[in-house]
């Protein structure tokens, strides 16, 4: 089979410089709910029509699918055209890349119809309360669909009718090639309409959808924001349902690509984006915000970013802790208050648990990094890595300056700046000798005193 997702339209009502596909819902470009969805029927070749912006959808696409251009908007059928031989001789579906909530099970469904009835065209259509925009389906005194109007095109009382098209059908491949040459733009838009090609099927098939969610389509951020309120809601009902808690569903957004396991509970005003997944009986949040992420069962993240990180079992993040892309967080190490790590390792039961910058960094097993450590890994121009061998111990408000190596045991006294290498289960001590001078700073109240009362 074969699968066509159109998705070349400007998208004038969303007022943006970016095509209307890309615009996110749930972080996820719309387009690529559609992708990832059909991408899951079996034995589909995939192609998609872009117009406006093409370059940018087609950056965002995966690499299996074929790339037709629309370089006239002339209407839905004129864009079928432009795919050329691709819609020939299998079965097609057609689908529409801002219609991002259809689900892979209602596809399944349509296309058994379709084979089931061996009908040249099967719709989607559904009944709404306000059809309003929508092209009407026209039935026969047998129930049949005998052709569909679209809005600017129908009488008055056409336009009572309730039942629409949602423009999802599949189409037998061969007829749907020939019809394409009988359809004339003789319409209010002056535009080929591909509803046009049911006046031309003998046979046609519908399913009609209980759930109109599932067809909204998106023209402008009104309409977007109502489909990610939808789909929030259906991914949350699926997650508790799964046996995930969370405990504030109405400031809690999760992603549709990310996998979460039992007896894990999600905190008020968490967000988690991207291809994420985290483990069992895990405490999430509050206030947490992950993206693209693997955090392993009985983790604490709170009240922290982490993004493209890696986190062992039995860690915790936070409070307050960043880790960047590229971190890798050892199973029962602790990243505390205003720890930000990048495109580091942290390794099992190390601790950084207070003020730390670590960056470029390997951290053995059982390292304590003492609050205010820094490594100072960029010199202007080149990134440089810093070592710090198992069961280190570094004291509060060192400044590693990489390249550096502290060795296995070693210990770095409080207050020092490391620039040489410190070898296994020594004690480094880089810092100033400490002088007092008695009186001085008596001395320096009293003539400051006597300074700011003159100029008075």
């Amino acid at each position: 089979m074969r699968t066509l997702i159109l998705a070349a339209g400007l998208g004038k009502r969303m007022k943006s410089r970016k095509p209307k596909v890309l615009h996110e819902v749930l972080r996820k470009p719309m387009v690529l709910w559609v992708v990832d969805t059909v991408l899951k029927l079996e034995n589909n070749l995939v192609g998609i029509v872009l117009g406006h912006g093409w370059q940018h959808v087609k950056a965002v696409l995966p690499e299996n699918i074929h790339i037709f251009l629309q370089r006239e908007q002339l209407g839905t059928a004129h864009a079928v055209m432009s795919t050329g031989d691709f819609i020939r001789g299998d079965e097609i579906l057609v689908t529409y890349g801002d219609v991002p909530l259809v689900e892979l099970e209602t596809l399944k469904r349509l296309l058994d119809i379709h084979r089931t009835s061996r009908a040249q065209v099967t719709l989607v259509t559904v009944e709404l309360e306000d059809p309003t925009g929508y092209g009407r389906i026209l039935r026969d005194a047998s129930g049949g669909v005998k052709k569909i109007v679209e809005e600017t095109d129908a009488d008055e009382e056409t336009r009572k009718i309730r039942e629409i098209n949602t423009g999802i059908a599949v189409y037998d491949g061969d007829f749907l090639y020939e019809a394409l040459k009988k359809i004339k733009p003789s319409n209010v838009q002056r535009e080929y309409y591909l509803t046009d090609v049911v006046s031309f099927a003998g046979k046609i098939s519908t399913l009609k959808l209980e759930d109109s969610a599932q067809t909204l389509g998106i023209n402008d951020r009104v309409q977007l924001a109502r489909v990610e309120r939808v789909a929030r809601e259906r991914i949350l009902t699926r997650l508790m349902l799964s046996g995930v808690t969370i405990e504030d569903p109405s400031t809690t957004y999760i992603g549709p690509d990310v996998v979460i396991e039992r007896d894990t509970t999600i905190r008020p005003m968490t967000m988690i984006y991207g291809k994420t997944s985290i483990g069992e009986e895990c405490e999430i949040g509050p206030l947490a915000f992950i993206q693209e992420c693997e955090i392993a069962d009985r983790v604490k993240v709170m009240r922290s970013e982490c993004f493209g990180a890696r986190i062992g079992s039995e860690a915790v993040v936070g409070p307050f802790a960043r880790l960047r892309e590229g971190s890798r967080i050892g199973e029962e190490a602790r990243i505390g208050n205003f720890v930000e790590v990048k495109k580091s390792r942290v390794g099992k039961k190390a601790k950084a648990q207070h003020l730390s910058y670590i960056g470029d960094a390997t951290v053995g097993e059982e390292v304590n990094v003492g609050a205010g450590t820094i490594t100072c890994n960029y010199d202007g121009f080149e990134k440089h890595p810093t070592v710090i061998g198992e069961g280190a111990f570094i004291g509060s408000n060192t400044a590693l300056v990489a390249p550096v190596t502290v060795g296995k045991g070693a210990m770095v006294a409080a207050g020092s700046v490391i620039t040489e290498d410190v070898p296994e289960n020594a004690l480094a001590i880089a810092r100033e000798r400490q002088v007092n001078k008695p009186g001085w700073a008596e001395k320096f109240r009293r003539e400051r005193s006597r300074s700011h009362g003159e100029e008075k």
